[in-house]
């Protein structure tokens, strides 16, 4: 009876139930598209961080640089000889620094390691290398010496920046190209920790344990492409010639680093036996990261602690602006959509019960109590409620479909200044600059989970159960006579 009797009162007002359905449908919708959206920008930002953090990294421990001498600007020179005649005297010079935070001793590393919450750390050490190639013509000269500072990578995926200086001379002219790009030394005896974690090689092969000092390299897919270098041939650095064994690909986005070497080779490039700039930490469980941080800091003076979660305060450009709107603006949207709905199911189905006042009575005077009135219009409001549900289901689902399909491109700018920020990357503030950027480009998708869609559901019952409450209150406050005041 009570299914024949809803089936038979629904067809009948067709119209005010699609009414119902309908504002109950936009703002499901609006919350699906919302949380979706929300899950986008959440995944974009752990791609910004993973190519910087290194896959699997919880935190990295570095050391803030000091400040200059007074008698160092912190800038890296390079002194040239000019020849006697006057022909073109070409020369080439590379200077190798290392890059972030101050270098730390290499057995702190141990020591992190040992700390309790922290599961394995390995050390890092990141360097940029700028080479200067120099040309002097048509003069004498003494000496000369040009003095220029790296300007970083300008992005992603590292590739060399070119400037031009003219250092003095006598009766002559110099011109020099400055190309800098980054390098991380890495543990090759444990790589799923730190900047080669979030790296895949695409062709060659990766380091093995016993090439802790061997003289071999792996190159970031797009140095490599920008540089015309292959594997099997030769990368010189520093008058040292390396073989390049393998190219890597980041498997979240752009990489950042664009040259590896073992550590100790590193170490030896920068002159820094025994050091690293970076010790990427793995807790043992991701609720203990603050009290793994807060025995890091407590028991290791000098150091700065950094989480994914403060590298993230640090994301700006469009990326963090959207991420806002979603979160605030997107999200007090949906509640206020989500209430104007459940409100105006609530007053349709309470005025829809006014207008059926005879028919209730009627049913009232034939014995049937208010419980079952009731139970007859929270039905008929539950199956509202369901199919304003589906068909939200279906246009939240329209939505991040449409959104995921144009993947609108969002920019990511990731700053550190010193040492304070992720010393694994090219992020950290090398030699002359206080403060950097890298900049990334995301393309944002908006991926529905199995959540978002109970979530909908959720929403679609409590709406019809709002609905049903204020009708049924609304019914079982009739009475037999109501009907009889009605015809008359």
């Amino acid at each position: 009876m009570f299914g024949i009797y809803l089936k038979r009162e629904l067809g009948r007002r067709k119209k005010a139930a699609l009414v119902i359905a309908l504002g109950l449908a936009l703002g499901i919708a609006l919350v699906i598209t919302v949380n979706s959206v929300s899950a986008g920008m959440s995944q974009a930002q752990d791609k910004v961080l993973k190519s910087l953090y290194g896959l699997g990294t919880d935190m990295t421990v570095t050391k803030a640089r000091s400040a200059p001498t007074d008698n160092s600007s912190g800038r890296p020179n390079f002194e040239f000889d000019a020849s006697s005649d006057d022909s073109d005297d070409k020369q080439s010079s590379d200077r190798v620094m290392t890059q972030g935070g101050q270098a730390l001793k290499a057995a702190l590393v141990a020591k992190v390691a040992q700390q309790e919450g922290v599961a394995n750390a390995v050390g890092a050490l990141t360097l940029n290398v700028t080479k200067v190639d120099g040309s002097f013509t048509q003069g004498k000269a003494q000496s000369t010496t040009g003095s220029s500072q790296s300007q970083g990578q300008g992005g992603p995926g590292g590739g060399s920046g070119t400037s031009t200086a003219a250092p003095q001379v006598q009766g002559g002219g110099a011109s020099f190209d400055v190309n800098s790009y980054s390098v991380a030394g890495v543990d090759v005896t444990d790589q799923t920790l730190g900047p080669l974690a979030g790296m895949e090689i695409t062709s060659g092969k990766t380091f093995t344990a016993a090439q802790t000092n061997a003289k071999v390299v792996v190159l970031s897919k797009s140095y490599a492409k920008e540089n015309s270098y292959k594997v099997g041939k030769t990368l010189k650095i520093s008058g040292t010639k390396y073989t390049i064994i393998g190219i890597a690909t980041a498997s979240s986005s752009e990489s950042t680093t664009d040259v590896y070497l073992p550590l100790k080779q590193a170490q030896t490039l920068a002159d820094a036996k025994n050091q690293v700039t970076t010790i990427y930490v793995k807790a043992t469980d991701s609720q203990q990261i603050d009290s793994v941080k807060s025995a890091i800091q407590k028991n290791i003076s000098g150091t700065t602690v950094t989480t994914s979660a403060d590298l993230a305060e640090t994301v700006s450009g469009s990326l963090s602006t959207a991420s806002d709107l979603a979160t605030s603006v997107g999200k007090w949207l949906s509640v206020a959509v989500l209430a104007a709905a459940f409100l105006v199911a609530a007053l349709l189905t309470s005025s829809a019960v006014s207008r059926r006042v005879r028919e209730f009575g009627t049913l009232k005077a034939l014995g049937w109590p208010s419980r079952r009135v009731t139970r007859q219009v929270v039905g008929e409001s539950m199956v509202n409620g369901l199919i304003g549900g589906a068909l939200g289901i279906g246009l939240g689902l329209a939505a991040a479909y449409t959104v995921t399909a144009i993947s609108p491109k969002l920019t990511a700018q990731l700053g550190s200044s010193g040492g304070g920020g992720m010393g694994g990357g090219p992020g950290g503030g090398g030699p002359g600059r206080q403060a950097t950027q890298n900049t990334m480009e995301i393309a944002l998708s908006a991926p529905v989970s199995l959540t978002t869609i109970a979530l909908a559901v959720g929403l679609a019952v409590t709406g019809g159960l709002i609905a049903g409450a204020m009708g049924g209150w609304r019914a079982s406050r009739m009475r037999p006579a109501d009907a009889l005041r009605s015809v008359s």
